[in-house]
This record gives structure tokens, sequence and C-alpha cells, in this order.
């Protein structure tokens, strides 16, 4: 009995152990980026644009031109990857063409985000000559975010109970109308989830659209998809890296902001599988 108990413990402490070493990084990381870029934050430094080279004034261009990236990647994404979800789970035969349909997605994921931004550079900029713009970098996000949002929409519509398709099928409901009424109702938090991380995704995203589109400074907001644009990431990118005499608050700052944006998309996903969680439950 007291080897057994001492063995529990022993378990116990070890998996305590292993979560403190994924957590704790994380906590330092959020706690130091709070600590260094919180003095940068003011109503000027997110409701202004940048001056003096960006080592004055604020980023609400690159805040506006993040949320305009965001929404084009998921405007793009969403609907191709539920149809795509939808084909493979309910049209799609089981024979060797299925399979390496998936297996091709599976791997899509685990392609290097630059090589997204090389195909937007050539297929958005040059061949479809929508030029380096907003466009451009949210297509090209879109590319990159297609296997988040196939994989998230097939586990979401194969996680419905089968006997929601047979009974809708039983009093005459076409495979369609099932899809539609049935499916897709139930399947729809599991889909808005892989939405929202598609997203949260997207607003960190560099290498990308480094090639496709994003400006250092822009002197106002983006006022049509053609236009280039600001955005954190890349404007981080260019403070740290290309800008001599950026002031580190600045820097600290604008990744605070990112960092918000992020987590705040996160814990909107989070939520929202909380909340389905607990309606299947009740």
């Amino acid at each position: 009995m007291d080897r057994r108990r001492v063995t529990q413990r022993a378990a116990t402490a070890l998996l305590l152990a292993a979560t403190l070493a994924v957590v704790l990084p994380v906590v330092f990381i959020i706690g130091y980026m709070i600590v260094h870029g919180a003095a940068a934050l003011s109503w000027e430094f997110i409701s202004e644009p940048p001056r003096l080279a960006g080592k004055a004034g604020g980023i609400l261009p690159a805040i506006v031109g993040t949320f305009y990236l965001m929404l084009g990647t998921i405007l793009f994404a969403l609907p191709v990857g539920v149809l795509a979800g939808i084909y493979l789970t309910e049209y799609a035969r089981d024979n060797w063409l299925t399979r390496l349909i998936n297996l091709a997605i599976l791997n899509l994921a685990g392609v290097p985000s630059i090589v997204f931004g090389l195909f937007g550079l050539g297929v958005f900029v040059m061949l479809f000559h929508f030029g380096m713009s907003l466009l451009s970098a949210s297509l090209t996000l879109a590319s990159q975010a297609l296997a988040m949002t196939i994989t998230t929409s097939r586990e979401a519509i194969l996680a419905v109970p089968r006997e929601y398709r047979e009974g809708s099928l039983a009093v005459g409901a076409t495979r369609w109308q099932t899809i539609r009424h049935v499916i897709l109702p139930q399947a729809k938090p599991g889909i808005v989830t892989g939405a929202v991380l598609a997203m949260s995704r997207a607003a960190g995203e560099t290498a990308p659209i480094l090639v496709v589109g994003a400006a250092f400074l822009v002197p106002g907001l983006p006022s049509s998809p053609l236009d280039p644009f600001m955005a954190l990431p890349y404007h981080l990118y260019t403070t740290a890296a290309h800008v001599p005499g950026m002031p580190k608050s600045v820097m600290w700052g604008t990744a605070l902001v990112l960092l918000a944006v992020v987590l705040s998309f996160n814990l909107v996903a989070f939520i929202i599988r909380l909340r389905a969680r607990r309606e299947r439950v009740n």
C-alpha cells in the first residue's frame, strides 16, 4: 500500500512538473511583455498613425490593417473549408483518392509559411495582377488557413451522431436538407472555433505578408482591397530589425497589442467550445 502511494505521488509530482514546464515560460513571456510594453500603451498609441518613421505617434493603421487581414482571410478560407469538409465527410467515397486528399490536407498544415508567401507572390501578385495589396495578402493567408478550416470542419461534422443523419433521412429529407438543417447546426460550434483559431493565426503571421503587400509606413487606412496596408506582426518585425534608434517602448507596446489580439481570439474560441460542451451535457 505504501509503495503504491509513493508511486502515485511520484507520478503526480512528475505530471505537475511537466505542466509547470509548459505553463511557466508562457506566463513569464506574457508578464515580461506586460512589464515592458505597458508604458507605451496610451490612447494616442492605439488611435493615431505613426510619425517620424514610427518613432512617434501610434499604430492605428497596423491595428486596423491586421483586423482587415483577419477578416479577408476568413471570408475566403471559411466557405471553401466548410464545403470541402462537407464533401470529404458526406459525399466522398472511402477510396485511395479520398485518402490521398486527406493526406495532402494534413501535409499542407506543415508547409512553412514563407512558402505560402512565395506562392501568393507568384499567383496573386504576378499572375492575377492584384499587386502588393491587402487582397493578395488575404488570399495568401486564406490558402495557408485552408488546412485548419477543412480539418476542423471535418472533425466537427464527424462528431455529429450518426443517428441524427439516419433519423433525418428516415423522415424523407434529402441528403442536402439533412446537411443544411441537421448536421451543420450541430457542427456549427466546432466550425466557428476553427474559423476563430484560423483568424488568430493569421493575425500573427509575418513571413507570408512580408512578400505580398505589407508596408512599414502607410499614410492612412486602406480604402480598397488593392491598397497596401500595415499589419502588427510586420510592423513589429521592421521596427525591431530595420529601424535604428527605435524606442524599445514602441516595440514592446506593439508586441503587447499583437499579443492581446491573438489571445482575445483564442479566448473567444475557448468560450465557444465551453458553451458547446455545456449545451451537449444539458
